[in-house]
């Protein structure tokens, strides 16, 4: 199917993100990903990022930035944000299999 012509691009792309050695453990990025299965302190961070990005406040991020390092938020935000993004696409193309 033609919306499928950039799968191998998008999950070579995921790959990189959770996978790829980082300041994070794999686990975790996938766990932000996810949306599930994160430290309590990170939890509510993440699920903002899922259910309303434009909630993230700098109290937020300072809050967390005494226990985890600019580099450490910065792969959780964006394993977070790649997730949530993966879940809206799906869910998209999911509806318009079931209108064809």
């Amino acid at each position: 199917m033609s919306h499928e012509r950039h799968a191998a691009r998008r999950d070579e792309l995921t790959k990189q993100v959770l996978e790829a050695p980082g300041h994070t453990a794999p686990a975790l990025r996938a766990a932000a990903a996810r949306g599930e299965g994160l430290p309590e302190e990170l939890g509510e961070l993440v699920r903002k990022i899922h259910q309303h990005a434009y909630k993230v406040t700098d109290e937020d991020l300072a809050r967390l930035k005494t226990r985890y390092s600019d580099d450490e938020l910065f792969e959780v935000i964006v394993s977070a944000a790649m997730g949530a993004s993966l879940e809206r696409l799906f869910a998209g193309l999911r509806a318009l299999e079931e209108t064809t």
